[in-house]
This record gives structure tokens, C-alpha cells and sequence, in this order.
């Protein structure tokens, strides 16, 4: 974000960061520029309310909209006329990061556009323009660096933030030595990962693949009819042990990220023994998704973003919570068992034309997690940022479209 600031600084715009902890603090070192909020979050509205009157505040830019600070700040700006500008990982990852305006994930203006409607702002835009794509995506050890790092300064230098209250369960103790375990035990991690991957793949089984989220993220939370994690791995299990062939796996694949506050592999076992599968359900920790991806008969998940990339291999993929990619045309409808035994695969035509409206709209090359990831993602943020049209109206606007676009900003 501070990155992002001083280029926009540069192009003549006023930029301050809103802090609310030590972590935040040390990541934006321009003091002029920073305002910590060290109250009670129930003071955060009339504190927000201040800074935009105060500083005459025209765009706010967050990482994600639906924790409660950032959903304050969107509910205030749409109150107020002001631009929303919204970052979150990649909907196409790897290699991509997505910049909306309004909202994203489930409030993205994507949830509502049919294929159909991409397809005539498409066919009016003309033919296909190139893409860049990214030339490294990231690097998990960075990423979990990063965040040891911050949760280190959030745990031992974080007095002046001591009032407000964080919006994740865990004590920020806690987090940071998951995150310091995770960092330790990789190695033991990568072997038990790829032994198991082995065993899949080597296997000689058909088998169906679920992906697992992180049970504390904001869009599962939001954005699915879930509570815990617990509650979609029991529904998954049970409509595999009514539905699938008897000869057929689940592969449970946790999330990359997952730091073990949930005790995920002891819970799995539990309840493929309660239905009868315990031989036929496997635990995979993390690790890249490609390897289980192209044998798999299908996957189930809530709304990840991994869903991309089973639909970009025409995969059937049935899922349980909004998403971007939640159309008639691309996830299976079928009920869950029924799924298990004959899933019904993407329309490719459909998701093609889909992939080619987010890559020429919301999709912006580079990554948050390497240092050229993040300085080709720079590149193109600041100009996007000071834009006067959204994406979606850029793209009809190249072509004179008449179709009627959803409008973001009041």
C-alpha cells in the first residue's frame, strides 16, 4: 500500500493511511501521512465520518471489503458519492490481482452479469486484444514471512492500539505462533504433502477433489451459508458416501495458507468413519493445486478462487457459496449426490468468453507476494486508481456499446 501511496502522490493526489496497529504502522513509514485509529471499533464510524469531512476525501481504497472497518468504510463512501476502489487476490490467480470498483468477491458487479451480457460487450468491443501475464507469481515463503512479521509487531509493540478490538478470533499470540510453527515444520510439511500426492496420483482410482478455504476469511464468512469449516466438510462427505461409486476417492486438499488452528486431518477421519468411507477419503495439506487438479473427476468447493482453475481445465465443479464465477453456464446445479456419481462438466465456450471479459476488465497482471510481482502490479494500479470510468465501463465505452452496464459509483 505505501508503494501504491507515493506513486499516487507523485501524480498530484493527497494520500493517507488509516493504521489500527502496530503492524499497520510499520508498514506505511511516512509519518506525515498516517493516521492511527486507537479507539473502540463502535468509535470507528464518527471517526471515519471526521477523516473524510476533515481531509475533503474523494476515493478509499481497501484490501478486501467485508471485514468491519473496511464494510464501514464502503457503506459511508456509497453514502457519500465516493470512489470504492477494492483489491483482493487474483480471481484468475495465479499470476493476477483484481482491482474493482464498488465491491468484490460477492459484491463484486460480476455476480449479477450473465454470460450472455459479457457476450454482446464483447462482440461490440471487437476482436481480442493481447494479454501480459505475469512472469513469477509469488513466493509462499515471502507471504508467511510477512505475516510473522506483522503479527510479531501486533503481539510485542501494539500499547497505542490496545483498545481496539481485532476482527479475528484468535489472540494475535496465537496467530503468531502458528504462523512461526508453520514456517518451522515446512520442510516435514513438503514431504508429508508430497508423499500423500504420490499416493493419489499412483493410485490407479478415480477420485473427486474438494477444496478447502480458510475457515477465518472474510469471503467465506460473508459470502457462503457456512459457519465452520466443520459443517461444509460434514456435507461433502455425506453426499460422497451416498452418491459416489464405490470404487471412486475424495481428496480433501487443504488450503496453501492453512496454519492448523483447525485440527483438520483428526475431523476428516471422524467423519469419513461415521459414513462408513474411512478408507476412501484423503487429507492433502496445501501445496500447488495443478498436480491433483488434472486427474481429478470433479471439484467441490464453497467460492474459492481455485475454482478458476478447474473451470479453465473443464473440470465439473459444483460449489455452495457466492462467487464471480457462480453461473448457470460454468458450476453444476445438480444436487450433491447426483454430482458425485455423474457431474455434469462447464459449458468451455462460456467460461472462455468469461475469462476473456476479467482478463480485459478486473484482472491486472502481478502479484503481492514477490518483488516483481509487486512492482509490475504497481505499474498499472496507480492509473486505473485515478481513472475516471470503472473497468466495466471502459470496455463497453470502447466499443460504443449500448448495453447497459450496472453502475458503481452513486
Amino acid at each position: 500500500m505505501f508503494r501504491l501511496g507515493r506513486i499516487l502522490t507523485r501524480a498530484g493526489a493527497q494520500v493517507w493511511r488509516v493504521g489500527f496497529n502496530a503492524g499497520d504502522r510499520v508498514f506505511w513509514p511516512a509519518r506525515k501521512s498516517y493516521l492511527p485509529f486507537k479507539d473502540r471499533l463502535e468509535n470507528w464510524p464518527d471517526r471515519l465520518d471526521a477523516i473524510l469531512q476533515d481531509k475533503a476525501i474523494t476515493d478509499i481504497v481497501l484490501y478486501g471489503d467485508t471485514r468491519p472497518v473496511h464494510r464501514e468504510a464502503a457503506k459511508q463512501a456509497k453514502a457519500r458519492g465516493l470512489r470504492l476502489h477494492v483489491l483482493e487476490e487474483g480471481y484468475l490467480r495465479p499470476y493476477w490481482v483484481t482491482y474493482e470498483r464498488g465491491g468484490s468477491n460477492g459484491h463484486s458487479p460480476l455476480v449479477d452479469m450473465s454470460i450472455d451480457r459479457m457476450r454482446a460487450i464483447l462482440c461490440e468491443k471487437g476482436p481480442q486484444t493481447p494479454f501480459s501475464t505475469a512472469t513469477h507469481w509469488g513466493d509462499m515463503r515471502q507471504h508467511i514471512f510477512y505475516g510473522a512479521v506483522y503479527h510479531w509487531f501486533v503481539m510485542f509493540a501494539n500499547f497505542a492500539y490496545r483498545k481496539v478490538e481485532r476482527h479475528r478470533e484468535l489472540k494475535v499470540q496465537h496467530e503468531l505462533i502458528l504462523y512461526l510453527r508453520r514456517l518451522f515444520f515446512m520442510p516435514i510439511h513438503a514431504l508429508e504433502r508430497m508423499i500423500e500426492t504420490w499416493r493419489v496420483r499412483q493410485g490407479g482410482f478415480p477420485y473427486h477433489l474438494a477444496l478447502l478455504q480458510l475457515e477465518h476469511d472474510e469471503s467465506f464468512r460473508k459470502h457462503s451459508p457456512f459457519a465452520t469449516m466443520s459443517e461444509f466438510l460434514g456435507l461433502i462427505i455425506a453426499g460422497f458416501a451416498k452418491g459416489a461409486p464405490e470404487h471412486h476417492r475424495l481428496v480433501i486438499k487443504a488450503h496453501p495458507l492453512e496454519t492448523g488452528r483447525i485440527p483438520l486431518r483428526r475431523m476428516i477421519r471422524k467423519l469419513a468413519k461415521h459414513h462408513g468411507i474411512a478408507g476412501r477419503v484423503h487429507y492433502v495439506r496445501g501445496g500447488k493445486l495443478a498436480p491433483m487438479l488434472n486427474e481429478t473427476r470433479s471439484a467441490i468447493t464453497i467460492n474459492s478462487t481455485a475454482g478458476q482453475q478447474v473451470l479453465l481445465r473443464g473440470i465439473p465443479l459444483k460449489t455452495f457459496g457466492r462467487s464471480v464465477y457462480d453461473k448457470p453456464e460454468l458450476v453444476s446445479k445438480q444436487p450433491l449426490e447426483t454430482f458425485f456419481a455423474n457431474p455434469q462438466g462447464p459449458d468451455a465456450e462460456a467460461y472462455q468468453l468469461y475469462r476473456r471479459f476479467l482478463l480485459e476488465t478486473s484482472q491486472i497482471p502481478g502479484g503481492y507476494y514477490s518483488t516483481r510481482g509487486r512492482r509490475q502490479l504497481i505499474r498499472q494500479l496507480a492509473d486505473l486508481i485515478l481513472a475516471a470510468e470503472t473497468p466495466y465501463e471502459r470496455i463497453a465505452n470502447q466499443g460504443n456499446s449500448d448495453v447497459s452496464l450496472l453502475k458503481l459509483v452513486p
